[in-house]
């Protein structure tokens, strides 16, 4: 079983920038793949960012790509998403999740764990 709790949502200017940050519980972290997923008000849950358990491979959804960059510390059993250049369309709850695989992948029903969310709101 892993836990994963996300922090470091909040409000900010377009143009601003946030980092989020999602820790997870448990030994084999380094066994997990991992992913950010955001879900705007009225929206469904869409793919951002994913990562494969060594760090060598990642992927992004073409609207975050140069804006945000995934990144894990695998000692710290820790994955963040920095995100710059932000824009109110960012503006969503953002998920981390976890799956039992060493590979990313940005399909949603693919990831086995989540988190309760953080929210991201970008103002105009």
């Amino acid at each position: 079983q892993v836990q994963l709790v996300e922090s470091g949502g909040g409000l900010v200017q377009a143009g601003g920038s946030l980092r989020l940050s999602c820790a997870a519980s448990g030994p084999t972290f380094s066994r997990y793949a991992m992913g950010w997923f955001r879900q705007a008000p009225g929206k469904e849950r869409e793919f951002v960012a994913t990562i494969s358990a060594s760090a060598g491979g990642r992927y992004y959804t073409d609207s975050v790509k140069g804006r945000f960059t995934i990144s894990r510390d695998n000692a710290k059993n820790t994955v963040y998403l920095e995100m710059n250049s932000l824009k109110p369309e960012d503006t969503a709850v953002y998920f981390c999740a976890a799956r039992s695989s060493l590979y990313f992948n940005a399909d949603a029903s693919r990831y086995d764990y989540w988190g309760q969310g953080t929210q991201v709101t970008v103002s105009s």
